[in-house]
């Protein structure tokens, strides 16, 4: 670390008492020798020596810092994200996809030259509001901006900003008045709209709160109970095969509702078309892979185009799920509940979504507070 000394005839043992000044030499981080002096006491030449040390020692971290900024802020936004993207190793084969889908069509039109020194939270609100300019769908731009959101704050993590440039952004936020949901007069329309494929999938959705791609993968055999079906899985539309459920591992599972209705739908199916290990549905012209999805799209959209539905406008098939979740609510079953059935990660989500669904909620409390106050 260096050393301290008086530069006098004195012996150590008197420099307490010496009148004369310590001096402290030190090599400096370029291996040069510095000597200073003036300093009247011991305990100040060994502060200094220690601060000179302290300082030294930073030093390396210092010019890492220095070096990271030079390399990765200069680097473009899509660059960066490659070197981002490899160290994405726990990723599944389905998550992979959708993360370069969102970046091709989302995040590199509007980004992918920008340097990465040059992000601030200006630069994020202005993605987001051009992504709502563009009519982007509130789903596509809450991942968007999740796999953005991911990235820069891996590189806020090496240093390349002194201020992180989400602080302050508003996230895409979702508008409970998007989420049209049929009636109970509209649902009995849509469930014989179609072939009997479509009506055990409205079943599903709106009795169990199942997802298009779970309602896919329905099996006779995860009826647990008389009125409770087991969901383990759904079919991936990026993969086409059965995949572990959203927000889950592999294994996981959510046992749901099954009201006597869609119990008696999924055994009708059974008995007159069969199942496969107990899978219910198929592709229709490739039996040997899963029903997918995409089909229950195709024809949601020719029957709207015969006029065969009597929906409201903005209903998709998905409306068939919150359906499920307004008839729960309706019914006084508490949310927490309702964000467990429909397999959401958080609370939070359902409460977004759903809150407008019980409007008396606030009433009625007062109604039952005043119960219990003095007279």
């Amino acid at each position: 670390m260096g050393k301290f000394f008086k530069d006098c005839q004195h012996a150590p043992s008197r420099w307490a008492k010496c009148p004369h000044l310590y001096k402290i030499r030190y090599r400096s981080s370029n291996r040069r020798q510095i000597e200073e002096s003036g300093f009247e006491t011991q305990d100040l030449a060994i502060d200094r020596l220690t601060s000179v040390y302290k300082a030294k020692k930073a030093a390396p971290r210092k010019q890492a810092k220095s070096e990271r900024i030079e390399k990765y802020g200069n680097m473009r936004f899509r660059e960066y994200t490659a070197e981002w993207k490899a160290g994405q190793r726990h990723l599944a084969p389905a998550s992979i996809s959708h993360l370069e889908s969102l970046l091709q069509h989302h995040v590199f039109p509007a980004l992918g030259s920008r340097r990465m020194s040059s992000f601030d939270h200006k630069v994020v609100d202005g993605f987001i509001r051009a992504m709502e300019r563009n009519g982007v769908g509130l789903a596509a731009q809450s991942n968007a901006y999740d796999k953005l959101k991911s990235i820069l704050l891996d590189a806020h993590r090496l240093g390349l900003f002194e201020d992180n440039p989400l602080l302050g952004v508003r996230p895409p936020q979702y508008d409970p008045k998007r989420a049209v949901i049929p009636s109970p007069a509209q649902l009995g329309s849509v469930r014989i709209a179609g072939d009997d494929t479509f009506l055990l999938v409205a079943d599903l959705m709106s009795g169990c709160g199942m997802r298009n791609g779970e309602a896919a993968a329905v099996n006779i055999n995860n009826i647990v109970a008389a009125d409770v079906y087991r969901i383990n899985e759904q079919v991936n539309q990026s993969t086409k095969t059965y995949d572990r459920l959203k927000h889950r591992k592999a294994g996981e599972y959510r046992d749901v509702p099954l009201p006597a209705r869609t119990k008696r739908t999924i055994e009708w199916y059974a008995n007159k078309y069969g199942a496969a290990n107990g899978y219910l549905l198929r592709h229709p012209k490739h039996p040997s892979i899963p029903f997918q999805p995409y089909l229950l799209q195709s024809q949601w959209q020719r029957l709207k185009r015969r006029g065969a539905l009597d929906i409201p406008e903005g209903m998709v098939i998905y409306s068939l799920r919150h359906f499920f979740a307004s008839n729960c609510l309706r019914h006084n079953i508490p949310i927490t509940d309702v964000a467990e059935w429909m397999g959401h990660n958080s609370i939070d989500i359902t409460f977004k979504i759903y809150r407008h669904l019980m409007p008396g909620s606030i009433g009625t409390a007062a109604k039952l507070l005043d119960t219990g106050l003095a007279p």
